[in-house]
């Protein structure tokens, strides 16, 4: 019988704690020779992180130039110019200016997706390496559910959540940001209490965070990137813009930054379980943390 991580942080030593995690990750629990698993650990966990630092790099970018660029729009009004922000690297000197309906574009952009959608692959394989074929998913102190019922909870956690999270921001509630984001979290803090019931407290964790990061990749292929594609056939044929695609587009944005800390806690929380998934409140600490990145997202997109 697996050894409750939960119990693990609170009866055995650190030691003994490290010696089963390595056990885990050796292969003993999976039939994949342990030097292809650790290999493909090892690449895949490189390229996600690699991935991952080019796309929240981008996000807080573009969102540290929107927020310049409002800074700038009464001033720009006045001097009778467009909201623009000069910016310094490298040695040399770059003048960005703002057009939210310009009267042509050019033939070649350049677009901002692939790392989004890098990202989400990479962290989907490798959720399929350490839960779905190895030893991580399950918790017999938890749960005597099996392994299929397991990785059924675990994928209809990703389809569903974001099901739900796309219904609510089509519905009227979407045009109540403080409401919605509200609702949403408390189905967090549900989820969290559903999850560390059901699976291992450390698959509880990542699971919620690969939640959040395949309802960030699907806000960039599924809602920015169309509504960005409509607005310049619009252009293109001479046809006003209509402003609800890019209210829609800054407004998944916006989500994404807001995600984005509490997505990063969630996926370093494997590394501390005495002080996150391997306590007997993991599921409050979960909700109080996602609840403290999201608060904290809010005072870095106004400072960073």
């Amino acid at each position: 019988m697996r050894l409750s991580y939960q119990r693990a942080a609170s009866t055995i030593s650190s030691q003994r704690f490290a010696a089963l995690a390595e056990r885990t990750f050796s292969g003993e629990s999976s039939p994949m020779p342990p030097a292809v698993s650790e290999w493909l650990n090892l690449i895949l966990r490189w390229a996600h992180v690699l991935a991952g630092i080019f796309w929240i790099g981008q996000t807080y970018y573009f969102t540290k130039l929107e927020g310049r660029m409002a800074v700038d729009e009464e001033a720009a009004r006045n001097a009778g110019r467009l909201p623009q922000v000069w910016l310094v690297h490298s040695g040399s000197f770059s003048l960005v200016e703002k057009q939210s309906a310009p009267k042509a574009v050019p033939a070649r952009f350049y677009w901002f997706r692939w790392e989004a959608l890098v990202t989400w692959i990479t962290g989907f394989l490798l959720l399929g390496l350490l839960y779905y074929s190895g030893g991580l998913l399950l918790d017999d102190s938890v749960s005597s559910i099996g392994m299929g019922t397991g990785v059924a909870i675990g994928l209809g956690t990703l389809i569903l959540g974001f099901a739900v999270y796309e219904g609510i921001y089509r519905s009227p509630l979407g045009r109540m940001p403080v409401l919605a984001g509200a609702i949403c979290y408390f189905l967090v803090v549900a989820l969290a209490y559903a999850l560390t019931h059901l699976i291992s407290g450390r698959a509880a964790y990542i699971h919620i965070g690969a939640l959040f990061g395949t309802i960030m990749a699907a806000n960039v292929w599924m809602g920015i990137l169309p509504a960005t594609r409509r607005m310049l056939e619009s252009i293109r044929s001479g046809k006003p813009i209509d402003q609800k695609l890019a209210e829609r587009a800054k407004g998944r944005t916006i989500h994404n930054t807001f995600m984005t800390v509490p997505l990063i806690f969630l996926m370093i929380s494997n590394h501390f379980p005495t002080a996150t998934y391997g306590t007997s409140y993991n599921w409050l600490i979960l909700s109080l943390l996602v609840l403290a990145g999201g608060i904290s997202a809010k005072f870095i997109y106004k400072v960073w």
